[in-house]
């Protein structure tokens, strides 16, 4: 029986063997259904081994362009641990993918090629995780069979990830290096008799030994509300409670709590799911909270810990991680989207921006580009009750969105206060 579930990602640069990564770990934990596997085989060209990526590159226009082009969100388990794995793109302008695939990850999978080493994807992608506070990451040294299974080339690369990292403020126990071979299944599941020197575990005995952390379950309680709920019926004529999902931390019954932005306190009276009333409610779960007074609370409000509840600000700073082909330019008229409300914006000043090959920040950047990632000013019309991202990530992060087209610019998260 499954004990926990870990959030995972996977991230890497083009042709470095993810989606055959993802597909050995289906593969051999047996995860793949037969008719899945039949269709692999059918697809497979030339005959011969199957190929395992298909089982992730699922869409056919995928498969002809030779590339994954979205992120492909993949369920397995084993008998100790459930998993549910993102892999994402590695084409750089696909970077916005990785960071949704990232979001929720409590570990992140990233992928060299053993004959070409760390690149600047790579460093990206390590720059990413660190900023969307990922607190695991594992380097699978891949097609380790194409460099004749030589340690000092996979020594070489670990210890040059393992700094990056290091200036990415992960500690060395938060980062592991393993040698793969995606293809030939070396170390992914099974240890491999190839490599001799290398007595680490297999990527499978990571992930099923590794701590899992839950999604800002220790955080203080934060609650955004989806929508007011009224019935109003014969059975239920007085009813009135708040949905939503439990976005950090605990509530109980009787605990005192905080409506944000306009303050008002009162104490939480009930917690409802479909199945019934409940005692409390944690991280990650859908309910319906009734309160003991009869408040003003409508869409978007943020139900909060009273002893531990953000002051709601209108301005504030920021990380952004810059999603689109349309440059930011400082003025321009936005839309932040803080959990389920939605509110006028303009970003003033671009105070820096990380330039991913040496770490560093470059200040005064007059815009920021696709795949960027800067700090910024921002103006909001309305108060907003946001977190510190470091300390809780449901409330600490945003989306910024064109008000004209309705797409998606940049995910921010949320600067400490000074």
């Amino acid at each position: 029986m499954t004990t926990d579930l870990l959030r995972l990602a996977t991230a890497g640069s083009v042709d470095d063997g993810k989606s055959t990564l993802v597909g050995r770990l289906l593969y051999d934990t047996k995860s793949v259904l037969a008719d899945q596997l039949e269709a692999v085989e059918r697809a497979t060209q030339g005959g011969g081994d199957p190929d395992l990526s298909l089982l992730v590159d699922g869409l056919r226009s995928e498969r002809e362009q030779g590339i994954t082009i979205d992120v492909a969100y993949r369920y397995f388990a084993t008998p100790n641990r459930s998993f549910v794995l993102a892999d994402t793109p590695g084409h750089v302008q696909y970077t916005r993918n990785t960071v949704t695939g990232a979001s929720t990850a409590q570990l992140a999978v990233l992928l060299v090629d053993a004959r070409h080493g760390v690149v600047e994807q790579t460093r990206r992608h390590a720059a990413v995780m660190a900023l969307l506070r990922v607190p695991r990451l594992v380097l699978a040294v891949n097609k380790i069979d194409l460099v004749e299974y030589d340690e000092p080339t996979f020594s070489t690369i670990a210890k040059e990830f393992h700094e990056i990292a290091e200036r990415l403020g992960y500690d060395d126990e938060a980062v592991v290096a393993i040698p793969v071979s995606a293809k030939r299944g070396d170390n992914v599941v099974l240890a491999s008799e190839n490599t001799p020197w290398y007595d680490g575990p297999t990527l499978l005995d990571h992930l099923e030994s590794v701590p899992v952390d839950g999604p800002d379950a220790a955080a203080p309680f934060r609650f955004p509300v989806q929508t007011v709920i009224r019935p109003r019926t014969a059975e239920f004529p007085d009813y009135r409670g708040y949905a939503g999902l439990v976005g950090a931390g605990t509530v109980r019954v009787g605990d005192p709590v905080v409506v944000l932005p306009d303050g008002q306190r009162t104490t939480i009276e009930g917690i409802d799911r479909f199945e019934g009333p409940q005692e409390r409610a944690s991280a990650g779960e859908s309910v319906v909270l009734r309160l003991a007074d009869d408040l003003g609370v409508a869409r978007g409000a943020v139900i909060a810990a009273a002893d531990d509840a953000p002051e709601p600000v209108t301005e504030f700073t920021a990380t952004l991680a810059w999603l689109h082909e349309k440059p930011l330019v400082p003025g321009r008229r936005l839309l932040v989207k803080h959990g389920t409300h939605t509110v006028q914006a303009m970003i003033t000043e671009v105070a820096d921006r990380l330039d991913v090959q040496t770490l560093e920040r470059v200040p005064g950047p007059e815009n920021l580009e696709i795949n960027d990632i800067g700090n910024v000013s921002i103006t909001v019309a309305e108060p907003l009750p946001l977190d510190d991202y470091e300390r809780v990530a449901a409330t600490g992060s945003f989306l910024v969105i064109d008000p004209q087209a309705g797409d998606t610019l940049a995910a921010g998260m949320c600067a400490p206060r000074s």
